[in-house]
């Protein structure tokens, strides 16, 4: 376990020239003087160049309006989704050190009979004196279920057997979905904030549609767990210490991200049961060139442990579990779980095309989890790598179009499309 929780701090504590020295065969961490500067060109552009073909692209300004656009995306979890999605980003104040927020509210539909809605949103008031993140969830969810663990057969029952799953089996568990969560945080040092908040996770009318009996995972866990595996709700509190010196929330070139978190759910508040949890969430990035600073390393480690008590099946950290879904491409959500889970990711993403409307990512990522039954945390990795393809939507907030083709182990692969990085 040490040597693991070692290798992720030498990662991130590398300098940056050990990266460009690596990466980048020329000097291009000089200042080039004598380079014309190239206009930056987003979607909005194109469609004005196609609709006036001689207009000229518009400038990047510091803030940007509501903008409404469709809600396109795919990956194996959800399959095909269609939608309308509106984002916001903006700097509140005249203080040049206050950090962007961003808002975003969605409502879609999927090929799996996924509807999904919600609406989030990340301020910083000026100064950055207080940030306050939240979302509001209404959704009918069809979740892929592979069983527990990280893909290893544990146990000597027959149960034992069918709850960890070595073969994958696929099963499909549908419900209702209901989040309310807010944070607020307050700055009591330049980067540094505290900060605490609630959250409401509640599921109604679970079923596997597809299940002949109730040896599935989700019926054995939640038997031998205590839950009623119709319905439940995970309501706690949150407690949460976060450092960020990152550039950009959507797309950061430079700077650090850390949020470290404790989750407490309590019965008083209606949980259907007592659970604490610490949460880290780290992120480093590294630009490579003064010239091109979309030429990046990006590295990502995501856990979450349980200290004591009992989550329900649905709720139990694992694969695209994090708070923005996104980890773990090349598998479908929720591929593997248990109750503590690590995962790693790092990122090379570049410049395509001189005006940034093209850009490109490679990627590799590792995680573990452990069963309950003699696979513990560390004893067995899952990796996945895979590349993408970026085209800049909106260049006042660096948000991006993503089009990501990933694989894993047991023949898992797929094509991930969604709007901003994955972290």
């Amino acid at each position: 376990m040490y040597r693991y929780i070692l290798l992720i701090f030498i990662m991130i504590s590398v300098q940056p020239k050990v990266f460009s020295q690596t990466l980048i065969s020329t000097d291009t961490l000089q200042q080039d003087t004598t380079r014309i500067p190239v206009q930056q060109f987003d979607v909005a552009d194109l469609i004005r160049t196609i609709i006036r073909p001689n207009s000229k692209p518009k400038p990047v300004q510091t803030k940007s309006a509501i903008t409404p656009m469709p809600n396109v995306a795919y990956n194996p979890s959800i399959g095909f989704q269609i939608g309308i999605k509106a984002v916001a980003g903006k700097k509140l104040g005249n203080d040049p050190n206050t950090l962007m927020s961003v808002a975003a509210t969605s409502a879609s539909i999927t090929t799996k009979g996924i509807i999904y809605t919600y609406l989030s949103h990340n301020v910083y008031t000026p100064g950055n004196k207080w940030n306050l993140q939240g979302i509001l969830v209404a959704a009918i969810t069809v979740t892929p279920d592979f069983g527990l663990g990280i893909g290893l057969s544990s146990g000597d029952s027959e149960a034992d057997r069918i709850l960890t799953n070595p073969d994958r089996k696929g099963y499909v568990l549908h419900a209702q979905y209901y989040k309310i969560s807010e944070k607020v945080y307050k700055q009591i040092k330049d980067n540094l904030f505290v900060g605490a908040g609630v959250s409401f996770d509640i599921r109604r009318k679970i079923e596997d549609r597809n299940a002949t009996d109730t040896q599935t995972p989700y019926y054995i866990y939640s038997e031998r767990s205590g839950y009623d595996p119709q319905d439940y709700m995970a309501n706690g509190f949150l407690f949460n210490v976060q450092f960020t010196t990152r550039d950009n929330q959507n797309r950061a070139y430079k700077g650090m991200y850390a949020d470290v978190g404790v989750r407490i759910n309590q019965s008083w508040v209606g949980s259907t049961k007592n659970a604490v949890q610490i949460t880290t969430d780290i992120r480093k990035y590294w630009s490579l060139s003064h010239r091109n600073p979309e030429h990046v390393i990006a590295l990502w480690n995501w856990g979450s442990y349980l200290t004591s008590g009992s989550l329900p099946y649905l709720e139990l950290p694992g694969t695209g579990k994090d708070n923005n879904a996104r980890s773990g491409r090349g598998y479908t959500t929720a591929y593997f779980k248990g109750n503590n889970y690590f995962y790693s990711e790092i990122e090379y993403r570049f410049p395509i095309t001189r005006n940034k409307f093209l850009s490109g990512v490679t990627f590799f990522n590792v995680q573990t989890t452990h069963d309950n039954l003699g696979t513990k945390l560390f004893d067995h990795w899952q990796p996945a790598g895979g590349a993408g393809l970026r085209v800049l939507f909106n260049k006042a907030t660096r948000t991006n179009l993503c089009i990501d083709y990933a694989v894993g182990n047991y023949g898992a692969r797929g094509l991930f499309l969604g709007l901003n990085e994955s972290f």
